[in-house]
């Protein structure tokens, strides 16, 4: 057995590090395959605004020169800044199930992360929130949605061999979205509503939501501003997001919470469950894959909630009850029966209670993994 590893430069390599999972997860029916030109424009130094402040570098693995696993790894300086920590990250790695093989992904991870003063490896991470996140450690018979990471059980097997421990957990739940909103929800809502002022914002079409966009990521940024390693997006890479996300969105699924000053103080966003449908494009837009993801997007039965937040100021104060329960209307007129939440770490308590006023089970959960380098 010949092991051998390859950093990958340029863009011609470049699609050869996308292009392998999908030979890998070839013959698993719950992988869900990006799609390839997303993946360029995250992973290309050129093309992602994050290389205003990141450092990147990728690695193949060969064994008998064929390709058996990749990884990246990612300095985010803006995140070691206001952490106060020395972190290098890593992400989109996926190995056969090899132990030399893992062992020589990670050990070019761990050597660039001394040479660079760095003390700690944590992952699976991207630049920045908005990349998928975590590896998977319980739920590999489900279908993930689109903005999470798929992985077959042996791979927190290899990285626990390796050294690596459990940092933090992502918990989803998955409900039923026909279920009526409890009365003590809707009693309470309408108690905080009054008593701080405020109105809720639903849409028709997304002529009405794009005037708004730029609000929701500076919200955003707020919401999430406590979250394990998050780094507030700049005004280039919220412009990248808007084009990416905001052609996507279904607006009679999207609910945005204000204040009487008319500053959008909370967000939640959900999506029509598109996993088959890329499953389908098999990572392309063209000549077909785009029929398929429109076809989704006109008639569905399942959502997921993709993206939701609360500015820290109005943390505790009921305020996510708000849009949950007006999202939870919107699922019964329009007939979906199941929902998936958006990823939630699992210390953040506030955010999981939430599902205790609801039939909810527990779904998906993964794990940032971390080692301290000696």
């Amino acid at each position: 057995m010949k092991i051998t590893i390859t950093e990958i430069r340029g863009t011609k390599e470049l699609r050869k590090f996308i292009k392998f999972p999908f030979k890998l997860f070839k013959d698993s029916q719950y992988w869900v395959p990006p799609l390839n030109a997303d993946e360029m424009q995250t992973l290309h130094p050129d093309k992602n605004p994050a290389f205003d402040y990141c450092q990147a570098r990728y690695w193949m693995v060969y064994k008998d020169n064929r390709p058996a696993g990749r990884i990246a790894a990612i300095l985010n300086t803006r995140a070691n800044e206001k952490w106060g920590y020395k972190h290098l990250r890593f992400g989109w790695v996926d190995f056969i199930d090899d132990l030399e093989v893992s062992k020589a992904l990670f050990g070019e991870v761990e050597k660039w992360a001394q040479e660079l003063g760095m003390d700690t490896v944590d992952g699976p991470l991207g630049f920045t929130d908005m990349d998928n996140e975590g590896m998977l450690v319980d739920g590999f018979d489900k279908m993930p949605t689109i903005a999470n990471i798929y992985n077959y059980p042996y791979y927190p097997e290899h990285l626990e061999r390796l050294g690596y421990i459990k940092g933090e957990d992502w918990l989803q739940f998955k409900f039923n979205a026909s279920q009526p909103v409890p009365d003590k929800v809707n009693r309470l809502n309408e108690i905080i509503m009054r008593k701080y002022n405020l109105h809720v914002k639903k849409f028709k079409s997304a002529k009405e939501i794009k005037p708004y966009g730029r609000m929701f990521f500076q919200t955003l940024n707020k919401a999430f501003v406590n979250l394990y390693g998050f780094v507030e997006l700049t005004d280039k890479e919220i412009d990248r997001y808007f084009k990416s996300y905001f052609g996507l969105i279904k607006p009679e699924i999207v609910c945005m919470v204000f204040d009487e000053h008319n500053e959008m103080i909370a967000f939640g966003i959900s999506m029509p469950t598109l996993s088959k449908a890329f499953q389908k494009a098999k990572g392309r837009l063209f000549p077909f894959g785009f029929i398929h993801i429109l076809r989704a997007l006109r008639k569905y039965e399942e959502i997921d909630l993709y993206m939701n937040g609360v500015r820290p100021d109005w943390q505790k104060k009921g305020v996510a009850s708000i849009y949950y329960a007006e999202l939870n209307k919107a699922y019964i007129r329009l007939g979906i029966k199941t929902a998936i939440s958006n990823q939630q770490l699992e210390s953040n308590h506030d955010a999981i209670s939430m599902w205790n006023n609801y039939e909810s089970e527990p779904y998906l959960r993964r794990r940032l993994y971390i080692k301290k380098l000696k």
